[in-house]
């Protein structure tokens, strides 16, 4: 009896012990950690010959074991780590062989860590090219007295980098600067700090490119991985009047871009032939760095020949001033083309806007969106600008086209505005025009929100009206005659609704099929073709007149093209393939 009570403590021990064993080897199975993280480092070129740094950094939780490197799928590098290493930055020279101008070498990294976990592949890829690599230049803090960058360098915005000193909201700025800027010359934003070019009031930016070597501001990242938001954008602080409380104020989002005063005719410097690509950062909710910013800019400032492209809010947005503008390019940004707030009243002639299909933003995307400021109040000077020959080509291309339900108006007019829209041909959004609240309605009625020559056109086939109505969400109208609420109400323009008030105005037509305007369909590629066919029977080349004054260049068409395209030879449609540096 005692030998089987022995027997009997035996097995319950093991057994206890087995037990113990099998909990904690789940408890261990349960705390192992992530899988080891690889990231390679950014594309670079060189010429045969040259020194090339392959670098990667990695993370594992769990501890480093080896790296393994490959070089266009063969071994190349290998390392291995003391137990208890989770970080590394690995750096190895690579010397260029001789090997044909514009072809790649691709390293392929991956880790593994102490519990046989590997990482994803990472790569980096080294382009051979005919000219040495350009030296990249950080660039931060404040830029004082006069600065130039040239084209043989490329220059990193890295935080907020300003053009001169303008700490506080009075207007008194403590450094300036001019900041020329070369035709050719590659800025790039660095991505972890979201780089932001900032002229301050009191300053000046002279970026003049050429036709053949624009000014590009971009993404640091490499072909195929940029993205809308990669870097800030080009923000100019100017002292021309607004109508905000004391004639002052600070863009949003509170980075210091304080803007206003009393100078309609102040100069923040010139820009030609620019090109801003991945830019946008959301600062606060609705608060946005925007592709381009403009703060009260006056009209000695001289703006033509921009593109704003992928931005991750508005494409240009002015907040007050009265800086005046041609050739502008807004290309399938991700919230409103053109932004026009706090009593605009510049003049922009030639302006282009093209969407795509599902890159719209939540807070509802726009050709035009345009207040007299946040409230709607009724204060001068009233955003009253007048803009002309523009072409607004909404994310619709035929019925199947599937589009963001963040899409919303060609033209949102609202909160008491009274800008002016001439020669403008608005297709394939939702809806045509909106024109929104009482006091924007009365300044229609009254003759102070202008829309003469203007063509909203619809995509057959899209709902029962040609613009998804009836065709679940958006159910849109050409002109909008009921408002958002629910259940919506009707609105009124004097005594008509807001279609008939619409098509009662010099030259204003709805078209129930954009393509009898002339459009050519490429219009929607990566290689657009802008120009109109005179012979189609809804010709956009017809019907035009330029408003009055002397900024205006006389024209006898309907939106930002006849035969002649302005963006040939400086645009670039498709920036993701790009190469820069």
């Amino acid at each position: 009896m005692k030998f089987l009570t022995h027997i009997n403590a035996r097995l319950l021990v093991m057994t206890a012990l087995s037990f113990l064993f099998v909990l904690n080897s789940c408890k261990e199975d349960e705390e192992i950690g992530p899988a080891p993280t690889i990231t390679a480092g950014t594309a670079a070129q060189g010429t045969v010959g040259a020194t090339v740094q392959i670098t990667a950094t990695v993370n594992a939780p769990e501890g480093i074991q080896s790296m393994t490197v490959l070089k266009n799928g063969q071994a190349w590098d290998s390392k291995t780590y003391p137990a208890g290493t989770t970080t590394d930055s690995y750096t190895k020279d690579y010397v260029i062989e001789n090997l044909p101008v514009g072809s790649t070498v691709t390293f392929t990294f991956q880790a593994t860590d102490s519990q046989n976990q590997a990482s994803t592949l990472a790569t980096q890829i080294v382009t051979i090219s005919a000219v040495p690599a350009k030296q990249i230049v950080d660039v931060t803090g404040v830029l004082e007295g006069n600065v130039t960058w040239t084209k043989d360098k490329i220059y990193k915005l890295i935080g907020y980098v300003r053009v001169g000193e303008d700490p506080t909201i009075d207007g008194q700025p403590t450094k300036t600067g001019v900041l020329t800027i070369q035709p050719g010359t590659i800025i790039i934003g660095d991505r972890a700090s979201k780089g932001t070019l900032i002229v301050q009031r009191g300053s000046r930016i002279v970026a003049e490119g050429t036709l053949e070597e624009p000014i590009i501001m971009t993404s640091e990242r490499a072909p195929g991985e940029r993205e809308p938001g990669d870097w800030g954008g080009l923000v100019i602080c100017g002292k021309a009047r607004n109508n905000q409380p004391n004639g002052v104020f600070q863009l949003e989002g509170g980075y210091g871009g304080f803007s206003g005063g009393t100078d309609d005719n102040d100069n923040s410097g010139s820009l030609k032939y620019v090109r801003v690509e991945y830019a946008g950062v959301p600062i606060n909710p609705n608060q946005e760095v925007n592709s381009f910013t403009f703060g009260s800019v006056g009209k000695g400032t001289k703006m033509e020949y921009l593109q704003a492209s992928f931005g991750n809010d508005d494409s240009f947005e002015w907040f007050g001033g009265n800086v005046d503008g041609k050739y502008l390019v807004a290309w399938k940004g991700w919230d409103d083309c053109f932004d026009v707030d706090f009593g605009y009243s510049g003049n922009v002639q030639f302006a282009v806007a093209v969407r795509g299909n599902l890159l719209a933003d939540q807070s509802g995307s726009n050709g035009f969106e345009v207040d007299n400021n946040g409230q709607g109040l009724l204060v001068e000077p009233y955003t009253s600008g007048t803009f002309s020959n523009v072409s607004i080509i909404g994310p619709k291309v035929d019925p199947t086209t599937q589009i963001s339900n963040n899409y919303q108006n060609g033209m949102h007019l609202r909160r008491s505005n009274k800008l002016k829209i001439y020669n403008t041909v608005v297709v394939g959004y939702p809806n045509g025009i909106y024109i929104d609240g009482g006091s924007t309605q009365t300044h229609a009625a009254n003759g102070e929100l202008v829309l003469n020559r203007v063509v909203v056109a619809g995509v057959v086939g899209w709902g029962s009206n040609n613009f998804g109505a009836g065709a679940g969400v958006p159910n849109g109208f050409a002109v909008r005659d009921v408002n958002t609420a629910s259940p919506a109400a009707p609105i009124t323009i004097g005594t008509q609704k807001p279609s008939e008030w619409f098509i009662a105005q010099p030259g204003n037509k709805i078209v129930a099929d954009y393509k009898t305007l002339g459009l050519n369909p490429a219009i929607f590629t990566n290689s657009p073709n802008f120009l109109v066919d005179a012979a189609a029977a809804e010709s956009l080349t017809k019907g035009g007149a330029a408003p009055s004054g002397a900024f205006f260049q006389a024209v006898d068409y309907i939106g930002a093209f006849k035969d002649t395209d302005w963006t040939s030879g400086w645009a670039e449609f498709n920036p993701q393939a790009q190469t820069y540096r």
